[in-house]
Order: structure tokens, then sequence, then C-alpha cells
């Protein structure tokens, strides 16, 4: 059974970008179905529509931790708090594993400016010159391990 983090990148490797690559791993958990998943994450490839901001892969991280995390009652502050957190947590974790969290930053390619918001094609020459295949993963794995560390606090298990 793969872990999410070889779901993720199996994913991005299949054709998804990094957001959908790791929402895509927690689907099933997230209670949505895969097309809903890929279309929610769909905007935010590429540093968010090729903009080149927040990586896809931690956008879709965050986006995965709402769904199984996250609260909908918009007046506990106490939950929202609880769940800003938890998306720090993931953020600073991240970024001290990979240097950043912003896609311009992550693929070397300097100063603030959107990109054409054209698809590159995925060829052989495209996974050699990106570092996404392996930063899906991380986030993955990192959402999936932060995930376990809660259960097991919350659950009493281990302390």
């Amino acid at each position: 059974m793969e872990n999410k983090a070889e779901t993720a990148k199996r994913l991005f490797l299949s054709g998804a970008n990094c957001s959908q690559a790791v929402i895509g791993a927690f689907q099933p958990e997230c209670g949505i179905d895969f097309d809903t998943a890929m279309r929610i994450a769909s905007g935010f490839g590429g540093g968010m529509g090729r903009l080149r901001e927040v990586c896809g892969a931690v956008s879709g991280m965050f986006m995965a931790a709402g769904l199984l995390r996250g609260s909908s009652d918009l007046r506990d502050k106490a939950a929202k708090d609880a769940h800003y957190a938890l998306i720090q947590e993931l953020a600073e974790a991240f970024r001290r594993e990979n240097g950043s969290i912003v896609c311009r930053e992550l693929l070397g390619l300097g100063a603030a400016q959107a990109d054409r918001p054209v698809s590159e094609a995925r060829t052989p020459e495209y996974y050699r010159k990106r570092p996404c295949a392996e930063l899906v993963a991380f986030a993955a794995g990192l959402l999936e391990e932060k995930l376990k560390e809660r259960l097991r606090a919350e659950s009493g298990v281990g302390q």
C-alpha cells in the first residue's frame, strides 16, 4: 500500500499539478471525490496559476489539512487558532527542509513576476529540471506525519 508521499509523487508524475498531487493523496480521507479534489486544487499549481507565489505543494497540504482538521464553526476562535497553529507548523517544517514555501524561490527563478499562464509539456527534461516531484512527496509525507502525531497526542498514545 502506498504512503501519502508515494501517492502524491505518482499523481504529480501522472500529470497533476503540485497542489492537485498533494490533496489528491488525501482525497479519500477528505470526504470528497477525486474530481472535486482536482478541481479545487487546479488553480494552485505553479505557485497559484503560475504566478510563482506560494508553492502548490504547500497550498495542497494546507487544503488537505483544512478538510481534515479545519473547523466550519465560524465563531469557534479556539478551533481557528489551533488550525492556524497547525498551518504555521507545517509551513515552518516545509521551509526548514526546503528553504522556502515560495514557488519561484524553490525553482530558482529570482525576481517576483508571473510566469506565462501556459503549462509546460511534461517531458523527461521537465521532470529533470524541477524539484516538484520531491516537493509534493515531502509535503504529503509531512502532513501525514503531523496528522499521526496529532492523533497520538489526542488519544494519549505514547505519552
